[in-house]
């Protein structure tokens, strides 16, 4: 006995996922769209703190490399005396707050009458390079020896880690004063500013590669026992090609955020040198340089020492809002 035409019968295996796809809201469908960079991007872009860190980072960078321009257009040559900007008695800049105006626009060192904001102009420009520098050396002796001590492990991790364990234990600061103060004026066919600006790049590099080395140790130890490692092993990827493209990419958060943050330690370690004589040499400018000639008249002339000051922290603090922000938005269990 027939009873009409049979109904259609739902497929409960499909009921679910046909119900979750209908429920799910336009911006929803957005968000499982977005790709992991648009993501961070996004994150980061809601960090107003970050993103400020981030514009002065960039305002600082524009005046290094547009220094020769802005000393032309704002500033005098950073080594031209002028001597009519100073007491002749006691030897203190003319005029309130350093002698602070339209044609001097930081005000004029004592006893010489050196203009400031030009100083301060070219020392971020020797700042930057050296902290910068330094940086990409850091990190690049961090990823090689690190990824090589995590992945191939044995022997190879012993070495490298008792290595990196000695040099984290080594008087950093001591050894730059020693090898500085035996170096040539100049080398390497440079001058004495970037002669000296070589060496530091390189001492501050070498020192400072065994931070982030640990750290993509630790991180190539955990990543080549994943599943995705191990499925390109079986297909018959080499070592090489799985480092470079299944390993490194994963890396690439933990890289990127370590090398922001150890820029405002390179900046500081910079500043100390040539606060102690042994970095940038005078006359060329530096702002540890100029801490250090501030010290004999910080009673009478408090803005020669405020202002170099001032760059240095408000440069390391960009640095590290901007370093937290980059880290919070690469974060992957962050909402």
């Amino acid at each position: 006995m027939s009873l009409g035409p049979e109904a259609p019968i739902a497929d409960e295996s499909t009921a679910p996922i046909a119900d979750a796809a209908q429920e799910r809201t336009p911006d929803e469908a957005a968000v499982a769209g977005r790709s992991l960079r648009q993501i961070a991007w996004r994150r980061l872009k809601r960090d107003r703190v970050a993103l400020g860190g981030g514009i002065v980072i960039l305002v600082l960078i524009a005046v290094a490399i547009l220094a020769p321009l802005l000393i032309k257009w704002f500033g005098h040559p950073y080594d031209e005396l002028h001597n009519d900007k100073i007491d002749p008695t006691l030897g203190l800049p003319l005029g309130h707050l350093g002698g602070i105006s339209k044609d001097y626009l930081l005000g004029v060192e004592p006893v010489n009458g050196r203009d400031i904001f030009s100083r301060i102009v070219y020392g971020a420009q020797t700042t930057l390079t050296v902290a910068f520098l330094s940086a990409f050396l850091s990190t690049i002796l961090g990823v090689l020896f690190g990824m090589s001590a995590g992945f191939i492990g044995g022997w190879v991790d012993s070495v490298i880690s008792r290595i990196m364990d000695f040099l984290l234990a080594f008087p950093q600061l001591l050894f730059s004063i020693a090898l500085v103060s035996v170096l040539p004026a100049t080398s390497f066919g440079l001058g004495p500013r970037w002669s000296r600006v070589l060496v530091l790049v390189v001492v501050i590099g070498f020192f400072g590669w065994p931070y982030i080395g640990r750290i993509v140790r630790g991180q190539t130890l955990s990543l080549r026992e994943r599943e995705f490692v191990e499925a390109s092993r079986s297909l018959g990827a080499r070592s090489p090609r799985i480092l470079l493209r299944e390993i490194l990419p994963n890396l690439a958060a933990p890289i990127l955020v370590y090398t922001t943050l150890i820029i405002p330690t390179n900046i500081l370690t910079e500043a100390a040198l040539s606060f102690l004589g042994v970095g940038i040499p005078p006359p060329y400018p530096s702002w540890g340089g100029m801490l250090s000639d501030a010290l004999g008249f910080y009673r009478y002339d408090p803005m020669f020492m405020i202002i170099p000051g001032a760059m240095i922290f408000i440069t390391v603090l960009a640095f590290n809002l901007f370093g937290d922000g980059l880290r919070d938005a690469l974060d992957p269990k962050a909402h």
